[in-house]
C-alpha cells in the first residue's frame, strides 16, 4: 500500500515514532516502512500530476479528501501489544475512538495520520479480553 502525503518528513516521523514502523528505504520521492509483516510506502503528493482524466491519482483529486472511504487496519499480534501502543498513542496524538471491545469480539482504537488517512489499530485474537 502506498499513501500520498503532503510532507514526507512529518509522515515518516508519525509512522516511525508513533506507530513503531521502521524505515526500510528512504529517497527524495519515496519511503518504505515496515512493522512486522506490514509494509507501507509513502510518496509525496507533489510528485503526482496536477490534474488529469480518468481515475488516476492527481494533486487535484487528492486535495479534496485523501483516503475518503478507506479504513487502514493495522492488526497487532496480541492484546498486550495493542494496549501498549494505545497508551503510547494516547499520550502523543489525537485518538478518534478510544480502545474498546467491539461487537465483533476484538478491541481496537482509531486515529488519523497527519494527512487524514483513517487508521484502525486492532489485534488478531478474538478470545483475548482486557483485565
Amino acid at each position: 500500500m502506498e499513501l500520498f502525503v503532503e510532507d514526507m518528513d512529518v509522515s515518516v516521523k508519525f509512522y516511525r515514532e508513533l506507530l513503531g514502523f521502521e524505515v526500510q528505504r528512504r529517497a527524495a520521492g519515496y519511503a518504505s516502512l515496515r512493522r512486522g509483516l506490514v509494509v507501507l510506502g509513502l510518496g509525496p503528493v507533489a510528485k503526482l500530476p496536477a490534474q488529469g482524466e480518468g481515475r488516476g491519482f492527481t494533486r487535484q483529486r487528492l486535495s479534496v479528501d485523501k483516503g475518503a472511504g478507506v479504513e487502514i487496519v493495522l492488526e497487532l499480534d496480541g492484546l498486550d501489544e495493542l494496549q501498549a501502543l494505545y497508551e503510547h498513542c494516547r499520550e502523543r496524538a489525537v485518538i478518534s475512538e478510544p480502545l474498546e471491545l467491539r461487537s465483533w469480539g476484538l478491541y481496537d482504537f482509531r486515529l488519523a495520520d497527519p494527512d487524514g488517512y483513517y487508521l484502525r489499530i486492532t489485534h488478531g485474537n478474538a478470545a483475548a479480553r482486557i483485565g
